[in-house]
């Protein structure tokens, strides 16, 4: 285990001065905090949130915002809003009594449960320990069932002592109510007091958390956000009674759920962990307790890491999403609440909403994501090193080869990223364009354009832009237009022109190539890159493709391969819908197959792996074009977009472009539950109303389906993409016009068997042969 032996060793936690570390984050840098929110609340997502940002000794930010209740009447929120905290008790309450009769000697992390519960060794449960309790690697499911009539606390204990466990203990991460539900037990044995007096005896009023509080506690319960208005002769709303249903039938009070509390009570809890145990000069936790809990405890060679309690992730780093998931910590809760504190940048976050109020819909989610998003990017870049150096306790050869190993991408460099770590000596003495947009930038953020612009011995003289322009916003004809921050003109490839002509080219020595490609044949970077080719080999100039991940990652090939006659600037090689291949890989390809015979240099990247999927590479997503916002539209691209031509809107103009597809005429519920009845690998359906503010029905009310993404390592997009045209064939033929789908399917035989009803499965058994085919040429051209 990447355990603690839990001793006497003193482990210094790595924090860096007040003075330095959130020097960055200045009021300004969270201003956009308030549009964040705001946003959210106007699309629905949370009726209001309260926002409280600190450090050990100091509160940044602190803001009220929208409604805290809607139902029955509405009520602003405020900053004194009380909150049901959910499943925040996991880790402000219970492990931290836990840890308090740990350091008082009373209990030991690896006793065995049954050590304090006799009766909880039944049904293969013995090993189980108390350890495996606080990380969710026990092995018992995730709560208790609830489709059957039960009430009481002492019933749920029963209930979980004659549980069998669904997998051996240390062998799975299966978060677990149950896990919480038993150490409340624990505790209130151990101590010899019910669970919420101890909690209120020795962490609450220790703390001066004077708001925070169970359901059966005698405190006033004014200023309460409601959460779910339970629908019934009386339409009950939840107010200062439990949302979770397990925790409402236990009586209020239960180590997963029950507690309520205020932003401010959570920052005093916050302050604490963050001062390293100190609360108003007094000692309320050790250090190395600290360290302990915010420290991977899983079994050896398990993710996720979690520590005592508490979930793991990177620091607030600006380069976060290119570190391990170690070193800051936290918690979330069902009804819309959060928690995370950083030692390494001496931050706490705490977001408070009731997403479920009133019918249970919202979702904040993308709220969470938002706020960290921008403290991190308004942070300072860490190493894993520094890391490492912060809590020695990690520092131990096994857990840094595990790691390495499994977190490789911490070291995935792109194409750009190896020509700036090697000085751009590829580049010497060389005039060059570059053909690049918004996604064209390093690991640390900075515009490749920026770089050349900079780079010794290299004179960038020209900068030219994909479809969807050098922003990567437009989504039309895109004009010519003068880089600001460099004065270098910008040519459109995708204007009165998609090639570059000799007046664009002319003093220019090289060209280069970096844009961030969606991994589909009709997405018209690749052929913007195929075009610039052909034209650098006339005029005798070199071309350079830096090299970037294929988003959806580069080991599968579906779909069928496109008719050679059908070449176009949506189609410019006879490749697969799904072609499994990285830019610079296809660079070579449509080099030696085309015979273009350009003098062609693919900067490879470093360290990247076929089977990464874009969110295994640690780069920040940035979408490569106006409607593949998220990597979850762009896995379903492939398939979805084979309606685009035809009269079926396919999200643009929504917030979920390639997720929904629909039209007036459609009816809704018959195509959902036909296309449920294919039984279609990775993905489910649901029936859907929307109206598009753009593109096809405009403003139009369109009806049709919701595709909710299960598992993508199932789904064949392509596939998916014909089973929804053969659906809306047969349910609506003649209004439906298939005929407009031939030109981006760019296979006849295929398109023949669609208007023949031809059953998709047995459409895509008739790719087989095509692909293999084509397997055996890509092999040729693969770089890694």
């Amino acid at each position: 285990m990447y355990k603690i032996i839990f001793p006497i060793l003193i482990i210094y936690l790595f924090i860096i001065s007040t003075d330095t570390s959130h020097a960055l984050l200045t009021k300004d840098n969270l201003k956009p905090i308030s549009k964040i929110v705001n946003q959210e609340i106007r699309r629905g997502k949370i009726p209001g949130a309260v926002i409280l940002i600190g450090n050990h000794n100091k509160i940044l930010y602190h803001q009220a915002f929208g409604w805290r209740s809607v139902k029955p009447v509405k009520t602003r929120m405020t900053k004194e809003t009380i909150f049901d905290l959910a499943s925040l008790t996991k880790v402000i309450a219970t492990t931290t009594a836990i840890m308090k009769l740990y350091e008082d000697g009373k209990i030991k992390i690896d006793d065995k449960v049954s050590a304090y519960i006799p009766e909880f060794s039944k049904n293969g449960k013995d090993n189980i320990t108390i350890r495996h309790l606080l990380t969710h690697y026990s092995g018992l499911k995730p709560d208790l069932p609830l489709n059957i009539e039960w009430n009481g606390y002492d019933t749920a204990i029963k209930m979980i002592t004659d549980e069998s466990a669904s997998d051996m203990p240390g062998s799975k991460y299966i978060y677990s109510d149950i896990n919480f539900v038993i150490l409340g037990e624990i505790i209130k044995k151990v101590s010899g007091k019910p669970f919420h007096i101890y909690c209120r005896e020795n962490i609450f009023e220790p703390l001066s958390m004077n708001k925070t509080f169970f359901e059966s506690d005698n405190i006033d319960k004014k200023n309460i956000a409601p959460t779910l208005v339970i629908k019934g002769k009386s339409n009950k709303i939840l107010c200062g009674e439990v949302h979770d249903p397990t925790a409402r039938r236990m009586g209020g009070v239960a180590g997963h759920a029950g507690l309520f509390s205020t932003s401010e009570d959570l920052s005093k809890f916050a302050m604490m962990l963050l001062s390293e145990g100190f609360y108003n000069k007094k000692r309320f936790l050790k250090k190395s307790t600290i360290d302990i809990m915010t420290s991977p405890q899983s079994p050896e060679g398990k993710i996720p890491f979690r520590g005592l309690g508490w979930a793991l992730d990177a620091p607030l780093a600006s380069n976060r999403k290119n570190l391990p998931p170690i070193g800051s910590y936290g918690h979330k809760g069902y009804t819309g609440t959060f928690l995370w504190i950083d030692p390494y940048s001496d931050l706490f976050v705490i977001i408070l909403t009731n997403r479920v109020h009133p019918d249970g819909k919202g979702d904040a989610e993308p709220l969470r994501k938002k706020i960290i998003e921008l403290i991190s990017c308004n942070n300072r870049s860490i190493t894993t090193e520094e890391i490492l150096t912060g809590k020695p306790i990690l520092k131990n050869l096994k857990f840094q080869e595990f790691i390495n190993s499994t977190y490789s991408f911490q070291n995935l460099h792109t194409g750009i990223d190896v020509l700036r770590d090697n000085n751009f000596k590829d580049l010497s003495g060389l005039r060059v364009g570059l053909i690049t947009n918004h996604t064209g930038i390093d690991s640390n953020g900075t515009r490749t354009i920026d770089l050349l612009f900079g780079a010794p011995d290299v004179k960038l003289k020209a900068i030219f832009s994909p479809e969807h322009g050098l922003s990567g916003v437009s989504e039309s004809k895109v004009n010519s237009s003068v880089d600001s921050k460099t004065g270098l003109p910008v040519y459109s490839l995708y204007g009165d022109s998609l090639k570059p002509d000799g007046n664009m080219l002319d003093g220019i020595d090289a060209l280069i190539f970096d844009i961030q490609d969606a991994g589909v044949r009709f997405y018209t970077y690749i052929t913007t890159m195929a075009y610039a080719m052909e034209e650098a080999s006339k005029r005798g100039i070199d071309f350079y493709v830096l090299d970037r991940p294929n988003p959806i990652n580069a080991n599968i090939i579906q779909g069928p391969l496109m008719d050679k006659d059908f070449k176009s600037f949506t189609g410019y090689f006879p490749l697969p819908v799904r072609h499994g291949m990285t830019v610079g890989e296809l660079a070579e390809m449509f080099n030696k197959e085309n015979n273009i015979g350009v003098k062609l240099h693919v900067i490879k990247m470093k360290n990247y792996k076929r089977s990464y999927w874009f969110d295994d590479t640690g780069i920040k997503w940035i979408p490569p074009s106006p409607n593949l916002k998220t990597l979850n539209e762009t896995i379903l691209y492939p398939g979805v977009a084979l309606l685009e031509g035809a009269n079926i809107s396919v999200g643009r103009g929504t917030e979920t472009p390639f997720e929904v597809i629909g039209a007036p005429w459609i009816k809704e519920k018959k195509l959902a539950s036909f296309l449920m009845k294919r039984k279609i690998k990775g993905v489910k359906f649901k029936p859907v109303t929307f109206k598009p503010d753009k593109d096809i029905y405009k403003n139009k009310f369109c009806h049709g389906v919701k595709i909710l993404l299960e598992d993508r390592n199932n789904l064949d997009p392509v596939l998916l993409g014909i089973e929804i045209i053969s659906a809306t064939y047969n349910l609506h033929g003649e209004q439906f016009q298939i005929d407009k789908t031939l030109q981006i399917i760019g296979s006849r035989e295929t398109f023949k068997n669609l208007k023949n009803k031809v059953d998709p499965k047995l459409i895509a058994l008739k790719w087989k042969d095509d692909i293999e085919n084509f397997k055996k040429i890509r092999a040729k051209y693969l770089l890694y």
